[in-house]
């Protein structure tokens, strides 16, 4: 995305490409943060990639990367993408470290998809935090850095101002919850719809999941959750859905672990939730209606799940993602660690 006047305020995510580092994961940024949204009426971020070298040589000599930015593009970003690449333990260059760094101390938000967790790692600004990587890398990871609270079977980490992603395709999880956070579940929604991929797994699913070949009768979830996910203003419990599923409340929490990596009532809460961001962001301002249609039953439950499961209060949430703010908001606030 070229650099003009008319990205003035908006949110700048500058993305670090080094040497070998993974297309793919560079493609997600790019997706999420980089395309103009003309659908939204409205761009999202001002998107900047930036190189330690005029030219980086991809992953396995797939391409080389040119015309880019120079490191100091980095001062000027309010979220730094940090790189990754398969041969985790060659250390980083000393100024890609310094650079992110320097971020951290400025009060960057950071972001590590799949390996660049140890880039965050090497720089330091890990230790005591929480972090993740593909789990293929979890031992190599805890043992070069024990200092680091490593969550080995997730998708991503939130952990405020730093964020983790475990592998390629949670970069997007990761890319889309950073969206969600900045500007709310129905802008999150329509980028996803533009990508064709799924609105929302939340960070704490399993990375790697068992799926044995199915068996007659199938055994898959989708029919039940797309028959839940019509009826959540209505008072649906675990066992509405085995009884859906034909199947007992043992075995539904059983696929339920096995094919999404959460039981049935913390998948339920969520969807949950998500229809009640999506009312308050389409004006609803009552807090009894958006707890009763989105099946939450009072605005006191609805008060304590959001602030249990997102940080925020409904007020809070409307102030910042409701209609009357939406337009007049300039750039995206940077959040506080929870």
């Amino acid at each position: 995305m070229s650099q003009d006047s008319s990205h003035a305020g908006r949110h700048r995510v500058v993305v670090i490409v080094d040497e070998n580092s993974n297309p793919f994961e560079l493609g997600c940024a790019t997706e999420v943060f980089g395309l103009r949204r003309p659908e939204l009426g409205r761009d999202l971020y001002d998107f900047r990639l930036c190189s330690p070298e005029p030219g980086i040589l991809m992953r396995d000599g797939f391409f080389t990367l040119t015309g880019v930015a120079g490191l100091e593009a980095v001062a000027a970003a309010d979220t730094l993408i940090v790189p990754n690449r398969p041969d985790v333990e060659v250390p980083r260059r000393p100024a890609v470290l310094d650079a992110v760094r320097d971020a951290h101390a400025r009060g960057t938000r950071l972001v590590g998809f799949c390996s660049g967790a140890f880039t965050l790692a090497e720089a330091g600004v890990l230790d005591g935090r929480r972090a993740t990587a593909h789990w293929q890398w979890a031992d190599s990871f805890r043992a070069r850095f024990p200092e680091v609270r490593f969550e080995r079977d997730v998708l991503f980490v939130d952990d405020g101002d730093i964020l983790t992603a475990a592998g390629s395709a949670a970069a997007l999880d990761l890319g889309l919850h950073i969206v969600r956070r900045d500007h709310g579940a129905e802008v999150a929604n329509s980028v996803s719809r533009r990508l064709v991929f799924a609105a929302h797994r939340d960070g704490g699913q399993r990375q790697f999941i068992e799926r044995p070949v199915p068996t007659v009768p199938d055994e898959s979830l989708a029919p039940v959750l797309a028959w839940a996910q019509e009826r959540l203003d209505t008072p649906l419990t675990v066992a509405d859905l085995a009884a859906r599923a034909a199947v007992s409340p043992a075995t539904l929490h059983r696929r339920f672990r096995a094919q999404l990596g959460t039981t049935p009532l913390a998948w339920l809460t969520g969807e949950r939730l998500a229809l009640a961001c999506r009312l308050i962001e389409r004006g609803e301002a009552r807090m009894e209606t958006v707890a009763r249609h989105s099946g939450l039953g009072t605005a006191a439950n609805l008060r304590a799940l959001m602030r249990r499961e997102m940080g925020v209060t409904p007020s809070a949430y409307r102030h910042r993602f409701g209609l009357t703010e939406r337009t007049a908001r300039p750039r995206a606030q940077r959040p506080s660690r929870r």
